[in-house]
């Protein structure tokens, strides 16, 4: 599991905090839930918000393009 002198790599862990577009919606519920708690007949607004951004998010169909270190690896391939 060693790596290779000289070669590129990027840890893609860091950059998976780049998107999280329905965090804001769920901190609202979960905080509405504790407040309430746990009884989520009060937070209907809440929870209705938070489904509507998780459906908008499952309707983009992108296709996934790969990892960047396979692309990184790519990339020293074609530089020697």
């Amino acid at each position: 599991m060693g790596r290779k002198a000289g070669s590129l790599s990027i840890n893609p862990k860091k950059f998976a905090n780049l998107q999280k577009p329905c965090m804001k919606e769920m901190i609202t519920f979960l905080s509405c839930l504790s407040l309430s708690q746990g009884n989520d007949q009060k937070c209907s607004r809440q929870k209705s918000n938070l489904s509507a951004c998780m459906d908008a998010q499952t309707s983009n169909k992108r296709k996934p393009l790969g990892s960047i270190n396979y692309h990184l690896q790519r990339l020293n391939r074609g530089r020697k």
